[in-house]
């Protein structure tokens, strides 16, 4: 259908040089081929980007600019999120306290992630087994 549609508007693949020189249909083999190895290698890059940064993570590596967070947005953080707030509700409420994004608020991405991360820190300290 997205190849009729192409078609219709006068959309085209068009090798300048080349073993495949010259003008080819989108619903052609050559155009589905292309389309596919393209997708292909999207999968690919998305993969190894997202593997890079779980390594990172393991490492103790922050991915992205400096740190936002401290203790003191964590715990009121958790404070909101214990009174059923959203993510969004919880981010226009915290205030960043350091930094060159001082005085603004978090993205509830941000937010997200350091309670996923406490989350995360309080299972694992929990599963320990004791001395």
């Amino acid at each position: 259908m997205l190849a009729e549609e192409l078609k219709a508007s006068g959309v085209g693949l068009e090798f300048l040089t080349g073993e495949l020189k010259g003008s080819h249909d989108p619903s052609g083999i050559v155009f589905t081929v292309l389309a596919a190895m393209s997708g292909m290698e999207r999968e690919y890059i998305r993969d190894r980007t997202l593997e890079g940064h779980e390594s990172a993570r393991k490492r103790g590596k922050t991915i992205g600019g400096a740190g936002v967070t401290d203790e003191d947005m964590l715990s009121m953080a958790l404070h909101l999120r214990e009174q059923e707030m959203s993510l969004r509700d919880i981010a226009k409420r915290l205030v960043i306290t350091t930094g060159t994004k001082k005085g603004q608020h978090p993205s509830p991405a941000t937010v997200m992630r350091m309670l996923r991360e406490h989350d995360e820190q309080t299972a694992a300290s929990s599963m320990e087994p004791a001395p």
